[in-house]
């Protein structure tokens, strides 16, 4: 067993400044990326126009940022290489902070893990100075040649530190990750330049691998016009404008809609001031605004900017200032889901499914299932077997629609996981969807008055399943359980907002301890209560629980307590909680709303249709997947060969 050797001990003594200098890099240069975002926030403090960044062996061997900004005066090179040296503040005001950069500490942590040159000239000024930096050692000013601007020139990187280089990835890896973080500073600032090249094993000129444009015209459109630049695949015709104000924040961007979300959330974009984030608090409301419009495998891209007063968030609490921190959390993450939920819901029918150019391909004129095997088709022939949401049966004496007994093999497994016993029959009110009067308007109309509606005329049912309708410009099919559900969970959310929460009280209270946490649940009490969990402080660090939400029916009360807690914690909100509720009433609107397999007339198909277009969130199912997909007249046509 070995025993613990007292070590002798040391006095304490200052570090030098070499030393200091290489512990503040390790904070501040992670990788060659690292190293390029802060020379890159540097011109844009300046006023760059146009920056261009090449790199050898993914920033390895060779950095260079140039750019054409205000430049450094030849007698302010030497003090713009020591430590906390810097013309973005006076350090009387550490809140009202309005620049990029303002710790000056990235030119000295760079020269002290790697050989630095800068080359920059003022406008005005006859000529350009020049200083090196080797071993951390500024070397003397001496002139160069160069245009108004700046040129920094980092060789070498961690040369001095040669123990970081074993953590760095491939050079290719580590360039991607560059490329990455420069297309984030493209979309914060898009009335900028920016170009990257690859100087590699070259001989000749560096090889362009992007270079982005200044963008002109208003903000709103710079912003599109860069995101459309980045974010490819048609990035601004397929994303809803998001811009929204309160309490003194304000957010703008794009929002892509769902039915073009991706597999990896590769395209968020986050701004704070003009400084791109990577925010957990922002990356979470984010989530929160797309709520079930999205399957939970599936990430949306966006470009959202948030503006606000520099006293109202704290960008000094990450060594990268990768992070900001929020005065008021809660208003900010409140922002981000109102305002993306009401540009979603504006978006209309343009969140439904258009089918892609891939899934166009493999379809053929000649193809289909096996021979002499035919789609069910159901036309206004066919008998009903109960009236649909808006339909005239609805109300009347016999016309409640109840679902049938067996669910067709073809149905998702979900759908076969039953809520807890009596909560879909205490529901029940909910599950006729109300009339909306727009269904009667097209009944007794010729068939084609709804033809320029957003979901067309019902033509026909396939299968049991899908209602095929003709729009004015092609072809759309709906799937009906998909849809219904949506609308039943839509009603039974509104009557919960109209209504509130039900609560069950407990026959015995529970005390449930939450240590540091039992403050801010109690501060919260008139919140939970909203939601049906009906809270009060008993003793230190405990809290009792009197009630539950009725809905909810067995769950542990301790469990439910400590779920809201931490969503309190973390964000400061009762998401967790909302989010149980709303998966309960997801589960009684999908088995309570119409099956696959059920035959409907055309008056109950166009009903539906109807009443999906006069709801928000219609063109998505509870689990994020569309409810409609469009072909449009053209692909038609391409797909008998006339185009």
């Amino acid at each position: 067993m070995n025993e613990h050797v007292s070590q002798p001990r040391r006095p304490i003594r200052q570090l030098d400044a070499a030393a200091q200098n290489r512990i503040a890099a390790g904070e501040v240069v992670e990788r060659p990326a690292s190293a390029v975002k802060e020379l890159v926030e540097n011109a844009l403090d300046a006023g760059a126009r146009h920056v261009r960044v090449t790199l050898a062996d993914g920033g390895r061997t060779l950095i260079r940022v140039e750019d054409d900004g205000a430049g450094i005066p030849a007698e302010e090179l030497p003090l713009a290489l020591a430590r906390h040296a810097t013309s973005k503040i006076d350090g009387d005001d550490l809140v009202n902070i309005r620049t990029l950069g303002f710790r000056g500490e990235a030119l000295p942590s760079i020269g002290a893990v790697a050989r630095l040159e800068i080359v920059s000239r003022p406008p005005g000024v006859a000529e350009a100075a020049m200083i090196t930096v080797e071993d951390g050692a500024p070397g003397p000013v001496r002139p160069a040649a160069r245009a108004p601007g700046t040129t920094v020139t980092i060789r070498d990187l961690f040369c001095t530190t040669p123990a970081r280089l074993a953590f760095l990835r491939s050079p290719r890896a580590e360039g991607q990750a560059t490329a990455e973080m420069l297309r984030r500073i493209a979309l914060a600032a898009p009335g900028t330049g920016i170009a990257l090249y690859d100087a590699t094993g070259a001989d000749g000129p560096p090889r362009k691998l992007f270079d982005l444009p200044p963008e002109r015209g208003p903000e709103s459109a710079r912003r599109a016009a860069r995101a459309d630049r980045i974010i490819r695949g048609g990035f601004a015709e397929n994303a809803v404008a998001v811009e929204a104000a309160r309490d003194g924040l304000q957010i703008t961007g794009l929002a892509g809609l769902p039915s073009v979300a991706r597999g990896a959330p590769v395209h968020q974009y986050l701004v704070v001031n003009g400084r791109p984030v990577r925010d957990r608090l922002l990356l979470s409301a984010l989530r929160a605004g797309y709520g079930d419009l999205l399957a939970r495998d599936r990430h949306p891209a966006v470009l959202l900017a948030l503006e606000c007063p520099p006293d109202c968030v704290d960008v000094n609490v990450h060594p990268a200032k990768a992070e900001v921190r929020f005065k008021d959390p809660a208003a900010a993450r409140a922002l981000v889901v109102t305002a993306l939920r009401s540009a979603l819901a504006g978006a209309g029918h343009l969140i439904g499914h258009t089918l892609s150019e891939t899934a166009l391909s493999t379809m053929t004129a000649n193809g289909g299932g096996p021979s002499g095997q035919q789609p069910s088709i159901v036309t206004s022939n066919a008998a009903p077997m109960g009236p649909l949401p808006g339909s005239r049966g609805w109300g009347r004496p016999g016309g409640e629609w109840r679902p049938p007994s067996r669910t067709p093999s073809h149905t998702p497994s979900h759908h076969s996981a039953r809520p807890a016993p009596g909560l879909a029959e205490a529901a029940a009110a909910f599950m006729a969807p109300h009339d909306t009067g727009q269904a009667e308007q097209f009944e007794d109309a010729a068939p084609d008055a709804a033809l320029d509606l957003p979901l067309g005329a019902a033509r026909a049912q396939i299968h049991g399943t899908y209602i095929l309708a003709e729009a004015a410009d092609g072809l759309v099919i709906v799937d009906q359980h998909a849809a219904h559900e949506r609308l039943v969970l839509e009603r039974l959310k509104r009557a919960r907002a109209a209504h509130g929460v039900a609560r069950q009280t407990l026959l015995v209270p529970e005390i449930v301890d939450l240590g540091d946490g039992a403050a801010q649940v109690v501060d919260a009490a008139d919140l939970l209560a909203e939601l049906g969990l009906e809270v009060e402080p008993f003793g230190p660090g405990a809290v009792c629980v009197r009630a539950v939400p009725a809905i909810l029916g067995q769950a542990s009360p301790a469990a439910l307590l400590r779920d809201a807690a931490d969503g309190l914690l973390e964000t400061g909100t009762t998401e967790q909680l909302e989010a149980r509720l709303d998966a309960v009433l997801s589960r009684i609107a999908c088995h309570g709303s119409v099956r696959a397999g059920r035959r409907l007339s055309l008056p109950e198909m166009d009903a539906l249709l109807r009443e999906m277009e006069a709801t928000p969130g219609a063109q998505r199912c509870n689990h994020g997947r569309p409810t409609s997909v469009r072909l449009g007249r053209t692909q038609i046509e391409r797909l008998f060969e006339r185009r």
